[in-house]
């Protein structure tokens, strides 16, 4: 991981919450420009904002490294209704899933 990437995925999860970097920087009790010098590779978040960051962006310092997770949010909520599906229903959907994997590639 490096500051680009990190960067990268701030802003991604950030326009994801659909707010600006003026909105987070202030909900987060820092000076309005906080977030766009962090996106813009000027400056990294201390421990204690980056968990600020992630508490704000609903998600665990886990989930915003896992760069795979494209969206956490719908991941969670997903995985949500998937707890409530049958064994035939949740195979219909792995095969769904398979499919549409397949066809991204």
């Amino acid at each position: 991981m490096n500051e680009k990437n990190f960067s990268y995925r701030l802003t991604t999860l950030r326009m994801q919450k659909n707010v600006s970097a003026r909105e987070m920087s202030l909900a987060i009790g820092q000076n309005p420009g906080y977030i766009n010098n962090i996106e813009n590779g000027k400056a990294l978040p201390s421990m204690s904002n980056f968990f600020l960051i992630c508490e704000y962006l609903e998600i665990t310092p886990k989930e915003f490294f896992e760069f795979e997770n494209k969206a956490p949010h719908k991941l969670d909520l997903l995985i949500t209704y998937l707890k409530g599906l049958s064994d035939i229903q949740m195979d219909s959907l792995l095969n769904i899933a398979k499919e549409l994997s397949r066809k991204e590639h």
